[in-house]
């Protein structure tokens, strides 16, 4: 009888460790996951390029929203700073330019949250182009 008593006592506490294993494992799984929210961040395009060159045209793209512009004046083209939200799939940042000499450069900057990320440099006389692509979203 003690032995059953015994073997009673402990299908008790198993099936109370299974049930207290079980609550556990609901009550973990239904937390809020870690995943990071979608987030806005300060965005800037920056063209340009050595004295003596003339930045023919820019386009930008952000998202399906794209927007040309040609024949800016000065050697120097700079964006308003403006917010995007990481859920925007895509920046783009395209840019031509004629240059005058072989060492002149035409020099392309992706501006987020006041850092550069990303920079094409192309170097060359004649019509140059520059080019960045930025994803928020990580494949």
């Amino acid at each position: 009888m003690k032995q059953f008593y015994k073997s009673k006592s402990l299908l008790r506490l198993s099936f109370l460790f299974v049930l207290l294993f079980s609550v556990i494992t609901v009550v973990n799984s239904c937390k809020k996951d870690d995943d990071e929210e979608f987030q806005d961040h300060v965005v800037q395009f920056e063209v340009k390029t050595t004295p003596g060159g003339v930045i023919k045209t820019i386009v930008t793209q952000v998202g399906t929203s794209k927007t040309d512009i040609f024949d800016p004046v000065g050697t120097t083209w700079k964006s308003d700073e403006f917010f995007v939200n990481s859920s925007q799939a895509q920046l783009n940042l395209d840019a031509n330019a004629s240059l005058p000499d072989t060492d002149s450069e035409l020099t392309i900057n992706l501006w987020i949250d006041g850092e550069i990320v990303k920079t094409d440099k192309k170097k060359g006389k004649g019509v140059l182009v520059a080019s960045i692509d930025y994803s928020f979203l990580e494949l």
